[in-house]
């Protein structure tokens, strides 16, 4: 569920008018909803309520620090995947017990930075990188904590690009090898084996998946155990879809039952990395329409398609772009009921530069205000400068009351940190 909603005619977030927040911050912006986000992330909390388990957002979804600051003020840790992430789940209140670090490439400044905080543990991804780990902890006199990601050559059913649980994924140890890893992590005396991870994929809409990885995982798990390691954690990922179109993604009671039953018995802690589930739905992005002109070409019913342009582009919102992926557009105020079949494209000088594309929609005109749904993860976070364009604002909404988050980045800011090479600014001599 969300909070944006109709009333009246008028979309709203909460309590607040879309278009007032439009006339005071300007467009492109992303609004969130706070309560959407706070009752997404009690509604999976509750799911697992029956075992032990750790929910730690996995913020490369929306790292905004009121987003953070949301999931930790209700008892989230946070998933992690950078230095710079690290820093910012801090800032937001995540204690360092509850950060769980992932990624395929750690650098050894980030593993130094993460092991003076004392997080919970580090996902490895690699031997190297188990072999990097021990020896940097092995200069600071201290113990690591670890998990190996296993990859268990699962398919998850999802968009290539997201997918990360099948061996030709550059993610994970394979089932088969992880068993000689966590052998030699056990008799390195500046490594502690704590966990083990697995995550299969990003935007899964069926359960299967999940359970058949959670399966494999259980039977390494016992053997592991049977080994004499200490395994306290189980860390199953994240990776729940939501609905962006007609997706019907299982929801987060039966994803936990399923989960619960795989690895019922053991004495161990879930981890849980849920991020799109938890903010995807619980965000927009508001943009305002620029121009509008007919297409050269026809859908073959001698209708001409138009072209919506906008103020918001591939730079600000990157997955239609880039995956193809569906975010469905609705006029914020009442809109003329004549249909017609349009690209809503941006700025940019890409003809990839789209954020629908042959969609059947209301006939907009210059000056009207839309929103496209969905866009709460993965929308400013993956966004960019291209174009030099300034990267849109982030508001938050509570109630009847809405705050600027993050400000709108300036002309100057596109520029901050840039000079001139001195060799550049010489005037040359005479010829």
């Amino acid at each position: 569920m969300n909070h944006f909603e109709r009333k009246r005619g008028e979309m709203v977030c909460e309590g607040v008018p879309l278009r007032r927040i439009a006339d005071a911050v300007g467009t492109p912006v992303y609004v969130y909803s706070h309560t959407t986000l706070a009752h997404h992330y009690s509604a999976f909390d509750r799911a697992f309520s029956g075992i032990p388990h750790i929910i730690c957002y996995s913020m490369k979804a929306n790292p905004n620090g009121s987003v953070i600051r949301t999931f930790t003020n209700l008892g989230s840790g946070v998933d992690i995947v950078s230095g710079g992430e690290l820093s910012r789940a801090l800032a937001a209140g995540a204690p360092p017990s509850k950060i769980v670090y992932s990624g395929v490439g750690k650098m050894e400044w980030e593993i130094v930075e993460a092991l003076r905080q004392g997080i919970l543990m580090f996902n490895v991804e690699s031997r190297q990188e188990l072999e990097t780990i021990d020896g940097i902890a092995r200069k600071m006199r201290k113990k690591a904590p670890i998990s190996l990601r296993v990859n268990p050559d699962v398919d998850p059913r999802t968009h290539p690009y997201i997918s990360t649980g099948l061996k030709k994924n550059k993610f994970g140890i394979h089932i088969d090898q992880a068993v000689r890893d966590y052998e030699w992590a056990a008799r390195r005396r500046h490594i502690e084996v704590i966990g083990v991870d697995c995550h299969i994929g990003s935007q899964l809409t069926e359960i299967s998946p999940f359970l058949d990885a959670a399966g494999r995982v259980r039977v390494l798990v016992d053997r592991l155990i049977r080994k004499g390691l200490d395994i306290r954690f189980v860390d199953i990922g994240g990776g729940l879809g939501i609905t962006y179109e007609n997706e019907v993604p299982p929801d987060p009671q039966q994803y936990a039952d399923g989960i619960v039953d795989a690895f019922r018995g053991l004495p161990v802690t879930i981890v849980l990395e849920p991020g799109r589930v938890l903010v995807g739905n619980a965000g927009v992005l508001l943009t305002r329409v620029l121009y509008t002109k007919p297409s050269q070409e026809t859908d073959g019913k001698a209708k001409k398609k138009q072209f919506f342009i906008v103020d918001a582009a591939m730079n600000d919102l990157a997955r239609p772009s880039l995956y193809g992926s569906y975010h469905a557009i609705v006029p914020v105020a009442g809109s003329s009921r004549r249909r017609v079949v349009a690209d809503v494209v941006g700025p940019i000088c890409e003809s990839g530069d789209f954020l629908a594309k042959d969609r059947e929609l209301p006939a907009l005109t210059g000056g009207d205000l839309v929103a496209v749904m969905s866009a709460g993860g993965y929308g400013f976070s993956m966004s960019s400068t291209y174009n030099s364009r300034p990267r849109a604002a982030e508001v938050m909404v509570s109630g009847s009351r809405f705050e600027v988050v993050r400000e709108r980045e300036s002309i100057r800011d596109l520029t901050r940190g840039e000079r001139t090479a001195s060799f550049l600014t010489r005037r040359r001599g005479k010829a």
